[in-house]
């Protein structure tokens, strides 16, 4: 048997403690689905309580993704340095402090502090768990494992959207946040105990002690222990993360951020939006939460299945196609249904299509690049790909403001997927043609 763990790993079927480590990601990704739109369901509370504008909202709204785009690119490049372990774990503090602040907040002002740290230990999440899935999962699973984590996303959204779509009738906006602390503060211990760090990070970066770490994650396993590592050659030694900007991997970095941060522009306006567009058409934010699940919904079986095909077509042509057709359902989205039911239709289908984006833009990310540059190359991604997250609530805001209608805002904001869609049709032009290497 090779001595390589990250071999060993690739070659064998899952044992349990990888099945389970994945399964935490699945989690984790479902608390940073809830934690992120907890101030989608939160906000027309907010509105109501503080009686703000929509520019001033749209502001509000964003905060968190300003965190999320810093700390995807500072904290995932740590996860590539004091390995993902770690860096799950701190993010997971900030996470629940974030959170648990939020439901303190009296001003505009406060709140946007505390949700910006509730995004940095989202962004520096994302990278963590991407780069984890697909260290823990072997060859032949790897792509349907990243998508199974990312789908974790509207998961969470959806039961955390159904829970307050329920807690709300009872009790004013900041049960939201006090509740995602609580659910965020139950899964530090799981990390602890149950997601030893990656083999691969271990084998790439050779700290002290690493043998003896891999071995005893092997043995966990079911695998055979190993009596040494690789030797890592020169080139190896001089690994870094700004590898991610080196003439090999440069366009690919640029043309999946480019993706990434114009389809987010996309996804994030039925996110952010759904619930204010809904509450504004006269309908209850009980309902309005529920419009925002029926989203989730669609975005979890849409990811889902992207992840089943995966395993015999090209992710790439998978993302491409997501991204095409999210076009016309954002579209179709606002064309300003009356009807609830016909309302949530819409969502459900455009949340099909722009998560199945989403997720193949993930498995992309975490099959494109190697280990020592997989988080940081996640984060990057992430953080500058965010701004999109972030722009879009803001630009939709102002443009209701200005007196836009919603059919005229919904055509603006699907451009972004198309964008994303052409940058991946490039990527794999550039790949065809030699220009960037198929395998990084």
């Amino acid at each position: 048997m090779s001595q390589d763990p990250r071999t060993i790993i690739d070659d064998n079927p899952m044992s349990m403690i990888q099945i389970i480590a994945v399964a935490i990601t699945i989690g984790l990704n479902a608390l940073d689905g809830f934690d992120i739109l907890s101030i989608a369901f939160a906000s027309p509370g907010i509105v109501a309580d503080w009686g703000i504008q929509p520019g001033a909202i749209g502001i509000v709204l964003s905060m968190e993704l300003l965190g999320m785009g810093i700390g995807a690119i500072t904290l995932g490049g740590l996860a590539d340095k004091i390995g993902r372990r770690h860096t799950i774990l701190i993010c997971l503090g900030l996470m629940v402090v974030g959170m648990g602040m939020a439901s303190t907040a009296n001003s505009i002002l406060e709140l946007s502090i505390w949700r910006v740290i509730t995004g940095l230990g989202i962004g520096g999440m994302l990278a963590a768990t991407n780069a984890t899935v697909a260290e823990f999962a072997n060859k032949r699973r790897r792509t349907l494992c990243i998508s199974l984590m990312a789908i974790g996303y509207p998961i969470g959204a959806t039961a955390g959207g159904a829970i307050i779509a329920g807690l709300l009738v009872n009790n004013d906006w900041r049960i939201v946040f006090e509740f995602g602390a609580i659910v965020t503060a139950c899964f530090i211990p799981l990390v602890w105990f149950f997601v030893p760090e990656s083999p691969a990070f271990l084998t790439d970066k050779q700290p002290k002690g690493a043998l003896e770490s891999i071995n005893r994650t092997f043995k966990r396993m079911g695998f055979t222990s190993i009596n040494s590592l690789p030797q890592l050659t020169e080139a190896e030694k001089a690994y870094s993360v700004s590898d991610i900007f080196s003439p090999a991997l440069l366009a690919k970095t640029v043309l999946i951020t480019i993706a990434y941060f114009t389809h987010l522009a996309t996804f994030y306006f039925i996110l952010k939006w759904a619930p204010v567009i809904v509450v504004d058409m006269g309908f209850a934010p009980s309902s309005a939460a529920g419009v925002l699940v029926w989203a989730n919904i669609g975005g979890a079986i849409g990811g889902g299945l992207l992840g089943l095909i995966a395993l015999k077509y090209s992710i790439r042509k998978l993302t491409i196609g997501g991204m095409l057709i999210s076009v016309p359902m954002i579209i179709i989205f606002g064309s300003g249904f009356t009807e609830l039911g016909t309302l949530s239709i819409a969502a459900a289908s455009a949340g099909f299509f722009t998560n199945a984006g989403v997720v193949g833009l993930y498995a992309l990310i975490a099959t494109s690049f190697p280990t020592h540059v997989r988080a940081t190359a996640t984060g990057f991604v992430i953080g500058v790909g965010r701004g999109g997250a972030f722009l879009s609530p803001i630009i939709a805001g102002f443009m209701f403001q200005a007196g836009l209608g919603l059919q005229a805002v919904a055509v603006f904001m699907a451009s972004g997927a198309l964008i994303g869609a052409i940058s991946l049709i490039i990527l794999g032009y550039k790949t065809y043609r030699g220009a960037v290497p198929v395998t990084a």
